[in-house]
């Protein structure tokens, strides 16, 4: 009966006392975003299987707990690109922040500095590289896509150095933007990305639906390919890590062009529908298998609770990255939401630990997880 009445609270656009799990954070956005913003951020490419499968592919991995082991102290803390942070969760790069809060990356940045986690920052961003590096005092990763006009990729990726980042992820899977139908239906205006101007103009006009995909289509390089991981390379002395790696064959490919680090990803569903659930990708598709621990492996997409962190791990992730809920936590309560969602996912996680028989990160093994495969073979 209580189950009942915060359902009918929650669709009368009502949220009874504080968000307790990170997903309560997504009605609170709704509640405040313009629709247009809202579908903008939740929204993901055609039907949108993919966006529901990231989420779904968690729950048909259940855990092997081991039990009578001393967890009086958990250690979630790690080490990624040889920057040590409390737990094994990064701040995803997703564009345009001020949509969901005035103060827009600089809030973002600043709860991830609190919770001492990595931030990495959009291409994208409504706020200016600049700002977001003055802000605080936290590592922050720096997300780029290549332009047709490589000169304003270029410019970025100095930018970014220069400002004391520390690493650049190459967003790969994006040669042309997604059918995002929800953009599309709402003629969704391209945000004001100020890191451009003086530069390029993001100002398109387009009667044909969404201003993004033509301002995508204007800029967006569709002839990247492997070749171009050297000339990313010859412009910075920073760390390259690949973003939207799903295969096996991939991860192969961008071990041999040098990268430092590869990101499973789909893009959070917004590219490619029908992909496969990124935490299917870890194993399924072989990728942490073609790596051989050469590289860390970080993962994207569906991240909703602390076990799923610990799922991710077991099956060789080095750290996973969260993208809409840092985003809904930003719309609902600004800098403390983006907090507060970092750690509800931390103190989850820290839990799972415990009742797994986990001290620290590095005792979660393969061992501690089914797959659905498993689970089939074994009824074989």
């Amino acid at each position: 009966m209580a189950e009942h009445l915060d359902l009918i609270s929650m669709k009368e656009g009502k949220m009874a006392g504080e968000p307790v799990h990170v997903n309560e954070f997504q009605e609170l956005a709704r509640q405040v975003l313009p629709k247009m913003y809202y579908d903008f951020f939740a929204g993901g490419a055609e039907d949108q299987y993919t966006l529901k499968e990231n989420i779904e592919a968690f729950c048909r991995i259940t855990i092997r707990p081991r039990i009578l082991v001393d967890v009086s102290r958990i250690d979630m803390s790690t080490i990624i690109l040889g920057h040590k942070t409390s737990a094994p969760i990064i701040v995803a790069p997703t564009s345009s922040h001020q949509l969901a809060h005035p103060e827009g990356e600089v809030a973002t940045a600043r709860g991830a500095a609190a919770c001492n986690v990595i931030m990495a920052l959009s291409f994208t961003s409504t706020c200016t590289v600049e700002e977001v590096a003055s802000s605080c005092n936290t590592v922050r990763f720096f997300q780029t896509y290549v332009y047709k006009r490589r000169d304003i990729t270029e410019l970025m990726v100095r930018r970014a150095e220069n400002n004391g980042f520390r690493a650049i992820i190459l967003t790969a899977d994006t040669p042309r933007l997604g059918r995002r139908e929800a953009d599309i239906k709402n003629k969704m205006i391209s945000p004001r990305l100020r890191n451009f101007e003086g530069f390029i103009s993001t100002e398109v006009v387009s009667d044909k639906g969404s201003n993004l995909e033509a301002y995508a289509a204007k800029t967006l390089d569709p002839s990247l390919s492997w070749k171009d991981i050297a000339w990313l390379k010859s412009i910075t002395k920073l760390p390259i890590l690949i973003k939207g790696v799903l295969t096996g064959d991939d991860a192969t490919k961008a071990i041999e062009a040098g990268v430092a680090g590869i990101i499973v990803s789909n893009h959070g569903a917004r590219q490619l529908d029908y992909t496969p659930a990124t935490i299917s990708v870890l194993e399924e598709f072989q990728v942490v298998h073609a790596v051989q621990g050469k590289v860390p492996v970080l993962l994207d997409g569906g991240i909703r609770r602390g076990a799923d962190i610990f799922k991710a791990l077991a099956l060789g992730a080095k750290a996973i990255m969260i993208g809409r809920p840092v985003i809904y936590g930003l719309a609902a309560k600004g800098e403390s939401g983006v907090k507060q969602v970092i750690e509800m996912l931390k103190n989850e996680l820290e839990l799972t630990m415990s009742l797994a028989g986990c001290c620290t990160v590095d005792d979660i093994t393969r061992s501690h997880v089914i797959t659905e495969k498993e689970r089939f073979l074994c009824r074989m």
